[in-house]
């Protein structure tokens, strides 16, 4: 199962990137985490060494790697440079966790071409279409690191909102992009819900149908984040409605 998972700052989307994984985990199947957001902290929230992280470069960072994957270097570029040995080597892993950063990616046109951005390609690409691993990235609001050829091996987005009216926007915004990459299905979670208001705001505001499930805010999650406490250390941390969200993605 391949799951993107984006949504607006602060929305929650790296606590659930986070809870998604230790799901796969916790029931004893290998995952690949990706930080593909330009903030990173995701490695935090899964509660991975914090001197670990430190050391870990992000791949778009790999200067030396990307031009060795670029015949040496010069002007010409690889498409589709070979990076299965990236993945083992340049990851943290965790049991059957492997955790990598991505690095904030080039801008250009879509017909940009430019070194980093294609070894980021061909990393997202072996990981999506080529390998058996479950994957969750942890997208920034724009999933600028998805192309089209990308996007074809994304089985479900899950685009986080809080129910506030820029939350809202800021959902509509990402399932258009995601339309545009006609990414396979897109689904809504509703995160840090209150109270019975709060998720009849979401429903008004957003296709009910396409809701995957409703967070309620958690002090507890609060308090380890605080703590730079792993979120997830058994299933029964899960915040209530996560393995739900889990199961239905894997049914997929």
């Amino acid at each position: 199962m391949k799951i993107a998972v984006s949504g607006k700052g602060g929305a929650g989307k790296s606590t659930v990137s986070a809870q998604l994984v230790r799901c796969f985990t916790l029931h004893k199947k290998p995952v690949f985490a990706v930080d593909a957001d330009p903030d990173a902290n995701l490695g935090l929230v899964l509660g991975l060494d914090p001197d670990k992280l430190d050391s870990l470069r992000p791949l778009v960072e790999l200067q030396d790697v990307i031009s060795a994957k670029n015949f040496g270097g010069g002007t010409l570029v690889d498409l589709n440079p070979d990076v299965d040995d990236v993945l083992e080597n340049y990851t943290l892993q965790d049991g059957l966790l492997r955790f990598l950063k991505m690095g904030a990616i080039k801008q250009g046109g879509s017909a940009c071409y430019c070194k980093e951005n294609s070894f980021l390609n061909a990393v997202l690409t072996t990981m999506l279409l080529d390998r058996s691993e479950a994957v969750v990235l942890d997208m920034s609001a724009g999933i600028e690191h998805l192309t089209r050829g990308t996007a074809r091996g994304i089985k479900m987005m899950l685009v986080v909102v809080e129910p506030t009216r820029a939350g809202v926007s800021t959902a509509l915004a990402v399932d258009r992009l995601a339309c545009d990459l006609e990414i396979e299905q897109v689904l809504f979670v509703g995160n840090k819900i209150r109270s019975d208001e709060d998720r009849a705001y979401l429903q008004a505001s957003l296709p009910p149908e396409r809701f995957a499930g409703m967070i309620a805010f958690s002090d507890q999650i609060l308090e380890r984040a605080r703590l730079g406490q792993p979120l997830v250390s058994e299933l029964g941390d899960l915040v209530p409605g996560l393995e739900k969200i889990y199961e239905q993605a894997c049914r997929r």
